[in-house]
């Protein structure tokens, strides 16, 4: 399991957000974002400096706007060279709102990108946190497959071997969808919800062995696959130990601790003949049932129990 530290350059949330750049001091690949905090940097451009995060990136809307207009050409200046002297990482106008000459001028000078958008300043700001939530979000990866069944993001993990590939085959055949295989990065972008995609040099592809590699998109169909997927359900494939007592009921819910999100977990005793794509099915229409509300296996406990009470 490999711990990844995340950034995002500001080329790409230009291109993601459609930003025009006003002032780009060099490459915006080379500059990078790596909070996904954002500001608004009215205390700031007023003179108050104590909490002033230059990591994050700076919207500017219409109140910071009719703040630097209403104040002397003097006042303007020295308030935007202190703000600028602080290096903010970008600075971003909305409404389509154009920077002021003071502001281009000085922001080339202390080498700060200055950018706008035509949005207005609630959306942009929305939309650019969200955006940045998932960039760089806490994330791991994971040695299993993940695939969507019934709309339930479903990670099967397992050793080396034990058939977590074919069973995903086989489920791509039943009309599920494909996410990721050997290698599954997983994203925790809110408290509660874990996201996973497949690395880019392996997206699509699966490991059959016998067979080789095998392109998932182009055999399948575009239908057949998905680039990302939130994780609901854990699988855990091992093989049948003789012996060994497995849960018969599905009264104890095991749990996966990803990232510090607890995530139902199932655990499949492998044996030849059963199928598990069908297994696996089953496990993720009933775990999207628990969500909705209903518990089959409490269900028949009560009426085991009432069974119980009627007898005595």
């Amino acid at each position: 399991m490999e711990n990844i530290t995340e950034r995002v350059n500001l080329k790409k949330i230009i291109d993601e957000l459609k930003l025009t750049p006003d002032f780009l001091p060099e490459d915006p690949e080379t500059i990078t974002v790596n909070t996904n905090e954002v500001s608004r940097p009215g205390l700031a451009l007023s003179g108050f400096y104590e909490f002033f995060d230059p990591k994050r990136l700076q919207v500017i809307g219409n109140a910071e706007s009719a703040y630097l207009e209403a104040l002397t050409p003097d006042e303007k200046k020295s308030r935007i060279i202190a703000f600028l002297k602080l290096s903010p990482v970008a600075v971003i106008y909305t409404h389509g709102a154009k920077p002021c000459e003071e502001m281009l001028s000085l922001a080339e000078y202390f080498g700060v990108p200055v950018l706008e958008t035509d949005e207005n300043t609630s959306s942009f700001t929305a939309a650019l946190i969200a955006y940045l939530n998932v960039q760089l979000a806490p994330r791991i990866t994971r040695h299993g497959v993940l695939v969507e069944v019934y709309g339930e993001g479903v990670l099967i993990l397992g050793d080396s071997g034990v058939g977590k590939s074919e069973t995903a085959i086989e489920l791509i055949k039943r009309g599920h969808r494909f996410i990721a295989d050997d290698a599954v990065e997983l994203k925790k972008v809110s408290a509660k919800t874990i996201v996973g995609n497949a690395p880019e040099l392996i997206k699509y592809y699966i490991e059959l062995r016998g067979i080789g590699i095998v392109d998932v998109r182009r055999l399948f169909g575009m239908g057949s696959v998905k680039e990302t997927e939130k994780v609901d359900l854990v699988i855990k494939l091992e093989p049948w130990e003789k012996g060994k007592e497995y849960d018969r009921f599905g009264l104890v819910t095991e749990y996966t601790d990803i990232m510090g999100i607890m995530i139902p977990t199932t655990t499949i005793p492998v044996q030849p003949g059963r199928n598990l794509a069908v297994i696996i099915e089953i496990a993720a229409m009933n775990n999207r049932q628990k969500r909705m509300g209903y518990n089959t296996a409490e269900e028949f406990d009560k009426k085991l129990s009432g069974l119980g009470g009627e007898e005595q």
